[in-house]
Order: structure tokens, then C-alpha cells, then sequence
């Protein structure tokens, strides 16, 4: 059984079940979303079917004055469409039918004749956002839990209910795009001060008030326009100068990649003057071709594996991690001081600690920097931006321990080094203290030999830029505990990262998939490959930076570094090329020398450009002869090859949780889904037998590891021979 192409789940509710009405008084009607199957109302197939049914009884009610919209709770409005059912969906005429179906409750809601009033709070994203703006008002609850707006094209479609023609009517068309395109939730303030709502209240107010505006009792003025609404909305020339703007950025960021963004535009500059059925029409055809593409369904697959990583950070039935109050990082540097920054914003009384007066002084001012910078922004109220600056303390001392939650250790990475301050911090934190290592490539379970409570030791690491990077490998030694990784996880998504929990190998995943990545890209610079054709092949391919302008990022010391680690650890397919050597110099490791691969200039304006005198140091000229196709697989195939015999050791608990650090962790192209969806679409033997030709490829047999390194892994194999997939 379907709901006009939408399937209903196989705990769907009896009809009338989602929706509750209530009335409060004669002429008023409050309508609560109320499904029994879900903890937070979204807008499915059971749910849908028994707004349709109400509206349509409210429409024959002429006694009616006032009519309010409300969650069950005043912070549990909506979370927006079901995602799920969207990616389920592979036909277009079922997508474009059940467009037209929520369009036409959304129409009827907007042609109701009492006063209709949205009560909103909590997360109020896409298709919740668009059901409030179907009403006459949108009042929600004042509270940082809210969080209003249009996050669909992040998913690969467009706003698809209304939101492409009901916001710019609201708010005009600049500010429409802005939030379309960059898909933010909104706090409620920003909301209020950009027109998307009408007013706020606190929670506990918001559906008193709301009925007080429905039933005409309490007035409330909408955010008029004025003259910007005819020079700017109505007016051809500035929407085509808008458009243009708009164009040039999104192309610049997408690179022709995610045509969501672009439909989208197309939806906001034409909405002006068409008739809600016109309107409503071109959002269907929209999401109609859009949402059965690969590209939403790898964005929305992407979506459900995130989840899947916050819903482990929140625990289980068996254990709920505990929610850390005070915590401190050893290790000043541009890591451990970023980590302590960020975790003293979330609400840590955060303890700083180096020998280095130096870079306690540093690691304070960037603090105070950025928090000053969020609070002239309002990313920050002031009272949290004074919060955050008072829960950082630093001292060069290791003291002031004894009440932490967790320590984080961010020292040179040494082994000696680290053993000896865990060691440390384990005589001088409570028995039941996480000590968490940022290590990003020395094993957790060797650090754990010898300190007390072993099961309490584990990896916590970030990447670089701390505050940027979405992902934590959240690292599980031999005796690190499940709760142990669920707390760090707990905190790691408190922080606003993604977890992702790996096995304790060497280079952990990231790391190790990198490692084949960034030295082929040497290897076929050092056999001639120009570097510019290189870099540009890579971001054609959705990487979001070339790998030896990475490599300048990363440093070229460090990378050679963790080459020679991987080498160690894994053998002859790992044996590091030669070029970094040849390049690397104390005054030319990369952006922070200012030179590497690329002329760093000091401005930040200024882009980075190729330095003039790489082609000293490329000895060969065998990569002339790769076509576009073939250096993609060498650079690509060789990752996918690693991924599987990652995939052999377990070093995570499912693909989908390796292709989601492949995306948050190294930028792997979102639109792919991941390093192992990429390999699906190609299809597995055919991965197969392009391994097997570049590993017999000449100059592959004649390099030292060559062969190792391309031979496909026994995972690969094994799916070709059964004709299967990785995601089944």
C-alpha cells in the first residue's frame, strides 16, 4: 500500500492517529503533529495522509476563526520530509505525484479562511519550514535548540514544497538565495531578523501566544519590504545581475558537479508573478528529475551513515555516556590549542597545558580571537562568548586535574613522549578519567601498555584545521572499552564533529587510504604529469583540493614522514616515492614555509601559485603517455584497493562508516557517496580488471612495490567472482 507513490512503513498507524486536534475555545482549532511511530514528527506517508484529512475538514468548518499548527512539544515541531522515502523513491512520475500531493495540503492550508498560525520550535528544517510558510504567521519557541530553514540542495534536490516560491515572496529573493544555497539552519533570532518568522516567545509560551495571534486578539506586523521589493524582486535587470553572481559562485564551488543548486536558482528568479499551480509544477518536475539521480541518492546515503554516527555517540539501552564538565589538553600547540578552544566553546572548563609559556600565550590569543570573531558575527551570544573565553584556563604545570572528565593529550608524536605523559596524567586523574591520545598514526594499544585501567585509553583524532574538519577518528585500542569509544564519540559529536570508530592499525583509515593517494600523485609528477593538469584533474574528479597542493597543506615533512610509517607498517606496496625527498628542504616544507609544490603568498587574498622550478625535479616522462582516465585510476583504484583491505581487517564496522570518513575525513567528492560507492558504480569486476592492468603496465612492474600495490585485494576479488556489490 502507497500514498501517491509513497510507501507507507509497516508500522504505518491507523488513519487519524499522527494528528491531533484540539479546541481550546469556540473558533479555535490547534492541530498537533502527533505520530505515535516516531519520537519527532516527519513528514511521511501516515503522517501526510492525516494532515490532507484534517485540512480538508477544517475547510467545511465555518464556525472556525483561528487555526494554530504546533508539534507535540514546544521544541518537537517537524524534522522535514522523510528522507528515507526520498531515497527509496527511483521512479520520477512517483516523485513528481507526491510533490503535487503535499502541495496541494500546503495550497489548502494558504486558502484556509481563519487566521492560520505556525507554532514552531526545535529543528524546523525543508519540508517543516515550508508547511509554516504556508501559514498567515510563523511564530517560534526563543530557544537554541531552534533551528530554522532550507537545507535540500546540501541533499541533492530543491526545496520542492514551496519553499522555492513562498520564501522569496517572504523575504525577498537576495536573502531567499542565501539560505537555498548555502542550506543553513537558522537560529531563531537570525530568522526573526531576516523576515522568515514573524515573532518569538519562550517555549512554554508559543502555543498561547500563537492562539492569542490566530484568534486576532494579539496583532503582529510582518516584515515589510518596501521599495526593495519592486527594484529588486520585480525588477528583470537586478535579478539577472543577482543570478549571474549567484551562478559564477555556485559553478566555482561545484564545478558543474551538483546541478541542485542551480535548478534551484533557476526556481527563485523565475518564481516572481507565476500562479501557485505554475510554481508548484515546475518544484515537482524539479525534484522529480533530481531526487531518483545518483546524486541525491549518494548525498542522502551519506546523510543516513552520519546519523547513523550520532545516534552511536548517544549510546544505548545498556549505556548512556556521561556528559563531561570538565576535561584539559596537554600539548599547546596549533592542535592541542584549537582542541581546547573548540571544546571550551561547547561548554568544557577546559585546562591547557605546556611547558611552553610561548605557546599557552599563542594557543590563548587565537581563543580569544576566534570566540571575539563568532560574537562581532552573532554566531555567538554574549554571554556564551564570555563563557567560552572563561572556561579556558592554560597553565605549565601539569595540575589542576583532579576533577577532569577527560585529558587529551596533543604532544610531539613520539611513542616515548606519549607513554610518558599518559603515565603522568594516569597518577593524577581520577581511576574512572578517558586519557585520550590525538595520535595520528602511533598505536592506542601500545600507549595503554602499563597505565592503570587500560580500558579507559583511547584515541581521539582530529584533523587539521581542528575547527573545520568534520570528522574524529574515534580509535579503539585492545583494551580501550565500547563505553570508553562511546563517550569520546559522545563528545567528539557534542563538539560538532562526526565520529567514526576504527580498529587501532597503523595510519588508522584516513591516513592510510591518503597514503597510496598522495604517492601516486608523486610518482606521476616525478614521471612527467604536468603538475597545474594534475591538480585540475583531481577537482574534475570532486576532490576539494589537488593532492600536491595537500600535500603542501599537510607539510612536506610530515607527509614524508607518515609515508615511511606506512612503509614500515604494511611493507613493499607502501614504499614512499622519492620526489618529496627531492623537494623537501628546511625553508621549502609547504604552506607553512611558504613554499612546497606551490608560492604560498603571506596575503591571505592571494591564491597560491605553481612554483616555476618543479620541472628540475621530474626525472621520466612515462606519464605523457596516461591518458585523463588512466591517472584517475591510478590515483583513485589505489585508495579503493586499500579501502578493501581495510575492509578485510575490519578496520571499521561497515562500509558505509569508511566511506563516511572518506568524505568528512579527506573530502572524498560527496556526490560519489564515498571511495567504496565509487567503486559500486563502476561495478566491481570492472574495478577488478583495471587494477589488473595497471599493475601489469611496464613501468608499474618495474617500480618496487608497483605490482604489490595494484594487485587486486582477495575483497575485490571475491565480490567480481559473485558478480556483487559492496553495498548491496
Amino acid at each position: 500500500m502507497d500514498l501517491q507513490g509513497f510507501p507507507l512503513p509497516p508500522n504505518c498507524p491507523k488513519p487519524g492517529a499522527c494528528i491531533r486536534v484540539e479546541r481550546p475555545e469556540e473558533g479555535l482549532a490547534v492541530v498537533y503533529l502527533d505520530p505515535p511511530h516516531r519520537k519527532l514528527a516527519v513528514l511521511d506517508a501516515p503522517l501526510l495522509r492525516d494532515l490532507d484529512a484534517v485540512v480538508q475538514e477544517l475547510q467545511q468548518e465555518t464556525s472556525l476563526k483561528g487555526i494554530v499548527f504546533a508539534g507535540a512539544e514546544p521544541l518537537k515541531f517537524a524534522a522535514g520530509a522523510d528522507v528515507e522515502g526520498i531515497g527509496g523513491i527511483s521512479d520520477p512520475s512517483d516523485a513528481f505525484r507526491i510533490v503535487q500531493f503535499v502541495h496541494n495540503i500546503f495550497t489548502n492550508i494558504e486558502k484556509l479562511k481563519p487566521t492560520t498560525v505556525a507554532a514552531i520550535g526545535g529543528p524546523v528544517p525543508g519540508g517543516a519550514y515550508e508547511l509554516s510558510l504556508s501559514c498567515n504567521f510563523i511564530i517560534a519557541a526563543d530557544d537554541p535548540k531552534t533551528r530554522i530553514g532550507l537545507p535540500e540542495t546540501q541533499l541533492g534536490i530543491i526545496p520542492g514544497w514551496g519553499g522555492s516560491h513562498r520564501l522569496p515572496e517572504r523575504i525577498g529573493v537576495p536573502l531567499a538565495l542565501d539560505a537555498i544555497m548555502t542550506g543553513r539552519l537558522m537560529k531563531a533570532k537570525v530568522a526573526k531578523k531576516r523576515g522568515m518568522i514573524d515573532r518569538m516567545t519562550y517555549p512554554h509560551k508559543l502555543v498561547e501566544l500563537a492562539s492569542e495571534i490566530a484568534m486576532g486578539r494579539l496583532k503582529v506586523k510582518r516584515k515589510k519590504r518596501g521599495m526593495a521589493k519592486w527594484l529588486v524582486d520585480r525588477n528583470p535587470i537586478a535579478k539577472a545581475v543577482i543570478g549571474n553572481k549567484v551562478r559564477k559562485t555556485v559553478e566555482s564551488k561545484t564545478r558543474g558537479k551538483y546541478p541542485a543548486p542551480l535548478r534551484a536558482l533557476d526556481l527563485v528568479l523565475g518564481s516572481g508573478g507565476k500562479s501557485r499551480a505554475d510554481a508548484s509544477r515546475l518544484e515537482a518536475e524539479a525534484v522529480a528529475e533530481l531526487a531518483v539521480g545518483s546524486i541525491c541518492k549518494s548525498l542522502v546515503g551519506i546523510f543516513f551513515i552520519s546519523e547513523a554516527a550520532k545516534k552511536f555517540a548517544r549510546g544505548n539501552d545498556d549505556f548512556r555516556p556521561r556528559e563531561f564538565k570538565n576535561g584539559a589538553v596537554i600539548g599547546g600547540g596549533v592542535m592541542g590549542g584549537a582542541i581546547a578552544s573548540l571544546a571550551a566553546e561547547k561548554g568544557l572548563s577546559m585546562r591547557l597545558i605546556d611547558l611552553s609559556r610561548d605557546a599557552l600565550d599563542a594557543a590563548q590569543v587565537e581563543h580569544l580571537q576566534v570566540i571575539a570573531k563568532k560574537r562581532k558575527r552573532r554566531r555567538l551570544a554574549p554571554h556564551l562568548a564570555d563563557g567560552a573565553i572563561d572556561r579556558l584556563t592554560v597553565s605549565e604545570q601539569m595540575d589542576g586535574l583532579k576533577h577532569a572528565d577527560i585529558v587529551l593529550e596533543a604532544v610531539a608524536e613520539r611513542m616515548d613522549v606519549k607513554k610518558s605523559v599518559l603515565g603522568q596524567l594516569a597518577e593524577k586523574t581520577p581511576s574512572d578519567c578517558l586519557l585520550a591520545t590525538n595520535t595520528s598514526s602511533l598505536s592506542v594499544t601500545a600507549m595503554a601498555e602499563g597505565i592503570p585501567n587500560p580500558e579507559r585509553v583511547v584515541g581521539m583524532h582530529f584533523f587539521n584545521p581542528v575547527r573545520m574538519m568534520p570528522l574524529v577518528e574515534v580509535v579503539k585500542g585492545e583494551q580501550t572499552s565500547d563505553e570508553a569509544a562511546i563517550e569520546v564519540a559522545a563528545l567528539a559529536a557534542r563538539m560538532g564533529k562526526t565520529p567514526v570508530v576504527v580498529k587501532d592499525v597503523a595510519g588508522f583509515l584516513v591516513n592510510r587510504l591518503l597514503g597510496p593517494y598522495l604517492d601516486e600523485a608523486v610518482r606521476l609528477f616525478v614521471a612527467g604529469a604536468d603538475p597545474e593538469a594534475l591538480d585540475t584533474l583531481m577537482l574534475d574528479f570532486g576532490m576539494p583540493m589537488g593532492p600536491l597542493r595537500l600535500l603542501d597543506e599537510v607539510g612536506l615533512d610530515i607527509a614524508s614522514h607518515a609515508a615511511s610509517s606506512l612503509h614500515d607498517a604494511y611493507g613493499e606496496r607502501m614504499i614512499p616515492a622519492a620526489g618529496i625527498q627531492l623537494l623537501a628542504t628546511d625553508d621549502r616544507l609547504g604552506a607553512k614555509t611558504g613554499k612546497g609544490f606551490y608560492q604560498h603568498p603571506k596575503e591571505r587574498k592571494n591564491k597560491p601559485t605553481l612554483c616555476e622550478d618543479l620541472h628540475k625535479l621530474q626525472q621520466e616522462d612515462g606519464a605523457k603517455s596516461l591518458n585523463k582516465e588512466q591517472m584517475t585510476d591510478r590515483l583513485i583504484l589505489g585508495m579503493v584497493n586499500e579501502a578493501a583491505r581495510c575492509m578485510e581487517e575490519q578496520v571499521t564496522a561497515t562500509a558505509g562508516e569508511l566511506d563516511l570518513a572518506t568524505v568528512f575525513g579527506m573530502g572524498f567528492a560527496p556526490f560519489h557517496g564515498g571511495l567504496l560507492h565509487y567503486a559500486d558504480s563502476l561495478g566491481i569486476k570492472e574495478v577488478v580488471r583495471r587494477l589488473e592492468a595497471i599493475a601489469a603496465s611496464p613501468d608499474i612492474v618495474a617500480r618496487p612495490g608497483g605490482v604489490a600495490k595494484f594487485t587486486p585485494a582477495a575483497y575485490l576479488v571475491d565480490l567480481a567472482e559473485r558478480d556483487a556489490k559492496i553495498f548491496a
